[in-house]
């Protein structure tokens, strides 16, 4: 068989290849770019020939798979599969696996390195000194006490949702299916957005949870709170963020994800707005996440080559 890693997947080749060669032995005949495509031709003109695909979230719709016709199973190097033509490979009998799990560290450390350079001013801090200004107008805000807010109570959530209790703050959570977890006071998403001064995001894209956080929702929420989207960029309506931002109906928001992937247009409503923190999806983006998630990779396909598929979609 043939597995096309059909973009690199954050570890260094040597070290990508090795782990494959030791998860894989002979078994399958590897074939490594080390460029990342999104053009649809380019991409078939990879993926055609492969038994086997590995990559992380390029986007793989019909228009693609139709065109890899001994395509047998697809290894995802990501938690969602929002960018895979899901009911075309179920249709067509080809396994999906996720590696769900390899971020669960990474990503709440992220959002706490939000909350704090917003309730901290580290951007303008930094910025301060470098002008040779003092600290006037940078005083910030604690985490201890707060209202912290979990929408999403899944591996992922419930880290963050201990982190918070760790910083001392009083812990919400919102599930859509019952749940429970230590310390946090789970409720109804209006709750929530009524009563936490912080409101971190981790849910998957869904038709379900596709704009979640709209106009409605934002006038629920504090205007000393902060939002924090770490999750999927369409499960806010990034206009609505904006326009509250801009008219003062919330302090402040730390984006990670947008409508597409970045690069995004300096023009993106977000981005003209005030106290908004953005990084370029970087939330999942750590050494040790990213070889995590390769041994995911190929531990998966090695389960699916010896009969025993794991994390399947």
């Amino acid at each position: 068989m043939k597995l096309v890693i059909i973009e690199p997947l954050g570890v260094e080749k040597e070290k990508l290849l090795g782990l494959a060669g030791e998860k894989l032995g002979e078994k399958v005949e590897i074939v490594y770019y080390d460029t990342r495509v999104t053009d649809t031709q380019a991409l078939v003109e990879r993926a055609k020939d492969a038994d086997i695909l590995a990559f992380s979230n390029l986007p793989f719709q019909k228009e693609v798979l139709e065109n890899c016709h001994k395509l047998k199973m697809i290894s995802v190097a990501f938690t969602g599969v929002d960018h895979v033509a899901m009911d075309y490979c179920r249709e067509r009998g080809i396994l999906v696996s996720n590696c769900a799990g390899y971020s669960n560290t990474a990503v709440p450390e992220l959002v706490f390195g939000m909350v704090l350079s917003l309730y901290r001013n580290i951007v303008a801090c930094n910025q301060a000194v470098r002008e040779e200004k003092d600290k006037t107008g940078l005083v910030g805000l604690e985490l201890e006490g707060k209202k912290f807010g979990v929408i999403g109570m899944g591996a992922i959530g419930t880290r963050t949702a201990q982190l918070a209790r760790a910083f001392g703050c009083q812990v919400y959570g919102y599930n859509r299916s019952p749940k429970e977890a230590e310390g946090v006071r789970m409720t109804d998403m209006e709750t929530l957005l009524r009563e936490c001064d912080v409101v971190s995001l981790h849910v998957p894209l869904t038709e379900q949870t596709r704009g979640l956080i709209g106009e409605e929702q934002l006038r629920l929420m504090k205007p000393e709170a902060i939002l924090i989207n770490t999750a999927r960029g369409p499960v806010v309506d990034s206009r609505a963020l904006a326009d509250a931002l801009e008219e003062g109906r919330l302090a402040g928001a730390a984006v990670d994800v947008f409508e597409k992937e970045p690069p995004i247009s300096r023009e993106h409503p977000l981005l003209q707005a005030p106290n908004l923190l953005a990084t370029p999806h970087v939330a999942f983006a750590t050494r040790e996440a990213l070889y995590k998630r390769a041994v995911i990779v190929f531990d998966n396909i090695a389960g699916y080559l010896d009969g025993r598929p794991q994390n399947v979609m």
